[in-house]
């Protein structure tokens, strides 16, 4: 069995102690890696509760996966019912939509979004399937596909409901799934303002709720929600260079506290650790060595992302083997099997993952083993 250590990471830091965990006054909070799924801070995760308007982070996510499947285009308009107006008129906050208005299925997209308007999510519901009723299917089914085990949708906007429930976790679950599938759609969820030319009066200009948006600080997202009985809450993305984190928090008393302990939580979190990329998909190579190959390595590569996140203070003891059997014996074909990266602090396992050849590797020619094989006996392996 050889072991090649490829990385070890021994780093001092100005702070060598991570922190105590953050003083976080939510009914709920989660805080998790981007890249690596590590959670980093968590309080009362799984706790049920009512999602509010984050609940439109899945209602984009239907409308960004027909848009990413060409079965319906921003262009396309959907003509406004009564049922949808009315929400502006029970105020709701609202994109303020009329009756009868033939409105781009981009700007309702803006409406729920940026200034989180219940009138267009219910206009969007129904030009996609027909009724809202139906279109919270297609919500449900998609939280189950995503793994979201504790949330139930019960409408599109997220107002007040019983039966619309999720919790801290699943919300973080949704929030990386946005991001991850619909890259260029979620640049939406970072625009500050939306002017809506309506039918019948002047212009209106609404602003995102996101307060975090205009600190310029590299959060990006997500949703805010306010309901009564839930009080404010948040999902929020911060991105620094190729590092993001996701966080969310709920049962805040007021919009200015949901704010700050949002960005309280995140810088925590940008402050306390480091998140290393060990191996890109199909990206990375790794030199195996081999044995009567026509070349005397051939690189390996991972089909997964491997990433690790540490707390800065752990960071230095940060180890990376290339684990296999060999040399790995000639002929090898593209895709197979030869070796595992392997990640430890100190002694414990963190992740692993396969290496596969990323290439064919064809055998010397009978006479070249030959001697190749005398030459290994006499000399052993030069």
């Amino acid at each position: 069995m050889i072991k090649i250590i490829i990385l070890f990471i021994f780093l001092f830091f100005k702070f060598n102690f991570v922190n105590s965990a953050p003083d976080i006054n939510a009914k709920t909070a989660i805080l998790v890696d981007y890249n690596s799924d590590k959670i980093l801070y968590e309080y009362e995760a799984d706790l049920k509760i009512y999602p509010a308007s984050m609940t439109k982070i899945m209602t984009s996510i239907i409308a960004f996966d027909l848009l990413k499947k060409n079965e319906i285009s921003m262009d396309d308009k959907f003509v406004i019912s009564k049922n949808a107006w009315r929400m502006s008129q029970s105020g709701y906050s609202s994109q303020f939509i009329m009756v009868n208005d033939e409105v781009s299925v981009e700007d309702l997209l803006k409406g729920i979004i940026i200034v989180s308007g219940n009138d267009s999510c219910i206009a969007l519901a129904e030009g996609i399937a027909g009724t809202e009723e139906n279109f919270v299917y297609m919500m449900n089914e998609k939280a189950g596909e995503i793994g979201m085990e504790n949330t139930n949708f019960a409408n599109s906007s997220g107002i007040n409901d019983p039966d619309n429930y999720s919790t801290a976790r699943d919300i973080a679950l949704m929030s990386k799934y946005l991001i991850k599938n619909y890259p260029n759609y979620y640049k939406l969820f970072e625009e500050r303002s939306f002017t809506w030319d309506r039918t019948g009066g002047d212009p209106i200009t609404q602003s995102n709720r996101n307060r975090l948006l205009y600190k310029n600080i590299g959060v990006d997202g997500i949703k805010t929600g306010y309901l009564a009985v839930e009080k404010y809450s948040l999902a929020s993305s911060m991105k620094k260079e190729t590092r993001r984190l996701i966080s969310v928090i709920s049962g805040l008393d007021t919009k200015q506290k949901r704010t700050s302990t949002s960005l309280k939580l995140l810088n925590w979190g940008y402050r306390n650790t480091d998140t290393f990329e060990i191996s890109k998909a199909n990206d990375s190579t790794f030199e195996i060595k081999t044995w009567l190959g026509k070349t005397k390595f051939i690189k390996g590569i991972t089909k997964e992302d491997v990433y690790v996140t540490l707390s800065k203070r752990d960071s230095r003891k940060l180890k990376v083997f290339i684990d296999y059997d060999g040399p790995v014996v000639a002929p090898i074909k593209k895709d197979q099997e030869i070796a595992k990266l392997k990640v430890y602090k100190d002694q414990e396992l963190l992740n692993e993952a396969i290496i596969f050849a990323s290439q064919d590797l064809k055998k010397v020619n009978f006479i070249k083993s030959i001697f190749n094989s005398i030459n290994y006996l006499i000399w052993g392996d030069v």
